[in-house]
């Protein structure tokens, strides 16, 4: 039962997000990304990964050297932290030696040489340490940045914002006027401000450093792109040399089967009184070259038109066998069928592709092993359906056609499709024996019942 109090807190919550104006979810918005950006895991360890040595400068040179080019942004920012170093003690922000000098140069060098490890964590460093900077260095014609706290953090800034993404930049560069805004008017006491030229400097630089990381990631977004176009190029090519040669397939097989077709049909007419047989065998023929030439158009007609709709006929199933044991046995195979099992209806898929199998291991057992027999074994058991398809040796003196193995991967790949196993191979008395067992789940077979 829904109380008073049970609604009230929803509808509230829901009528505080409806009326929020936009600006005050555009400053929500930007306070979450600062937060992400400068407050969030700020003192990660993120190390520097080495530079890449397969650019066009760097793979021209030697082995040897190769190897030592990779570390040359750790040089680079090493550089800067002893120019840092030797720059308090030269321009006199310390006022001497001792612990001026520790804060004055060793904490701004050390804020630049954290930028390879800890990259945000080394911003806050030399941020959070320029008052202390300020206030023990004895050169105040720069407030509040003596002369290695303004190259510092400029180092710092360039680093971070190479490192991190141009979000984090602005960020950078917000907080930092911010405090020498502040810095300025609270603590200047009449010194002289270098709070305009680092605002200067420190927006020159994060705004090169910010397009040359716009250009790099929009360089590699249309290499991508184009990597992609190239292969669904090549793709779509192989796709239409495979619809050329399936449509020259078609136009080719269902010329010679409608000839058949129509040759067979006329055959007996041809012929004075021909006898029942003849008459029975043409009318085969005839049969057996429509229905292939259906068969041919229904799957090849997909290649023809792209709104092509596949046709309400009903697809072969295992209890069209009969049908087909008939049509080998008058082509002249000899062919049984053994089934075990209690028989049920499976999927539509497992019954086409069950009855697919067996068609063609005996057509190739007509065309590859003449005057042999073929014995056709279905095991229905609880885990799926097994198919054995056995030929015996060829027989008498029709020299069996030479196949190129296209029905063995056909029918390897209707197994493997519904996650089964197949073997084909010779059997000890020269045949050739071909078994598949394909799965079907328990709950799959009892819907099929159910529908």
């Amino acid at each position: 039962m829904l109380t008073t109090a049970s609604v009230l807190p929803h509808t509230f919550l829901y009528v505080t997000e409806k009326t929020r104006s936009p600006e005050f979810r555009l400053a929500m918005g930007a306070l979450s990304g600062l937060r992400q950006d400068l407050f969030q895991d700020a003192f990660a360890y993120r190390p520097l990964p080495p530079m890449r040595t397969d650019g066009p400068l760097t793979r021209r040179l030697p082995g040897r050297i190769r190897e030592y080019a990779q570390w040359t942004p750790h040089a680079v920012v090493a550089g800067a932290a002893l120019f840092v170093l030797l720059l308090a003690g030269v321009s006199g922000d310390s006022g001497g030696a001792g612990l001026g000098f520790v804060l004055t140069g060793f904490i701004p060098a050390a804020a630049v040489l954290m930028t390879l490890v800890r990259p945000v964590g080394a911003w806050w460093l030399s941020l959070g340490s320029t008052p202390v900077v300020g206030v023990m260095a004895s050169y105040w014609d720069g407030w509040p940045w003596p002369p290695s706290a303004f190259v510092s953090h400029l180092t710092v800034m360039t680093v971070v914002a190479m490192r991190t993404r141009p979000r984090t930049a602005a960020w950078m560069w917000v907080l930092t006027a911010g405090y020498g805004v502040f810095a300025e008017f609270a603590f200047s006491d009449g010194f002289g401000s270098d709070v305009p030229q680092m605002l200067f400097v420190s927006a020159l630089l994060l705004l090169v450093v910010t397009v040359s990381l716009v250009r790099r990631e929009a360089k590699q977004e249309v290499a991508a792109q184009q990597t992609v176009t190239a292969v669904e190029r090549d793709r779509r090519t192989l796709l239409e040399e495979r619809t050329t040669i399936a449509r020259e397939l078609h136009d080719v097989v269902a010329h010679h089967m409608s000839v058949v077709a129509i040759q067979a049909e006329a055959a007996p007419y041809r012929v004075e009184n021909p006898p029942p047989e003849l008459e029975k065998a043409f009318a085969t023929i005839r049969e057996n070259a429509v229905a292939a030439l259906t068969e041919l158009r229904r799957i090849l007609g997909v290649v023809r038109a792209e709104d092509y709709q596949a046709p309400d006929a009903p697809q072969p199933v295992l209890g069209d066998l009969d049908n087909l044991l008939g049509n080998v046995r008058e082509a002249g195979l000899d062919a049984e069928k053994t089934i075990t099992g209690a028989v049920r209806p499976l999927p539509q898929g497992v019954e086409l592709s069950a009855y697919r199998i067996i068609q063609e291991a005996l057509s190739n057992a007509l065309r590859h092993a003449p005057g042999s027999t073929a014995k056709v074994e279905i095991s229905y058991v609880l885990g799926g359906i097994g198919l054995r398809i056995v030929n015996t040796a060829p027989q008498g003196l029709v020299k069996p056609s030479p196949g190129a193995g296209h029905g063995i991967t056909g029918m390897r790949e209707r197994v493997t499709m519904l996650n089964g196993e197949m073997t084909a191979e010779l059997t000890d008395d020269g045949g050739y024996e071909v078994t598949a067992f394909i799965p079907v789940a328990v709950t799959e077979t009892a819907s099929e019942e159910t529908s």
